[in-house]
């Protein structure tokens, strides 16, 4: 009988022993994949960091001034002036059709982003 548990105990410990043989190898295994992953992550970065100055290089104001001189028979580009802005408010945005108000109801307006919501009106008796 002794024996018996003796193998049992030897047999249990090898497949433990197997077990964490295997479990070593698959952590080393995700421990290099992740360390790849790492290393890949900070070459994108950089690459990354390029892009953008190159970004800020080419679209340098005295830059694109010259492009727009030079191509201006083409495109005939002009700068911005303050006389081309208006107030939201001043743009007439379409209302909604009849149909889909129901009778006594004020139809729902669209409004752009950030415009102050309609306040509600009063009713006076």
């Amino acid at each position: 009988m002794r024996s018996i548990l003796y193998l049992l105990t030897t047999l249990a410990v090898m497949g433990l022993a197997f077990w964490a043989y295997r479990e070593n190898y698959r952590t080393q295994a995700a421990i290099e994949e992740m360390s790849s992953i790492q290393r890949q992550i900070g070459r994108l970065r950089e690459d990354l960091g390029v892009l953008r100055a190159e970004w800020a290089f080419l679209n340098r104001p005295e830059r694109l001034r010259q492009l727009v001189d030079l191509n201006f028979d083409r495109l005939k580009l002009v700068p911005f002036g303050s006389d081309q802005f208006v107030d939201v408010g001043q743009i007439a945005f379409p209302t909604a059709t009849p149909q889909t108000s129901a009778p006594g109801e004020n139809p729902p307006v669209e409004r752009p982003a950030g415009y102050p919501p309609r306040r509600p009106q009063e009713s006076t008796p």
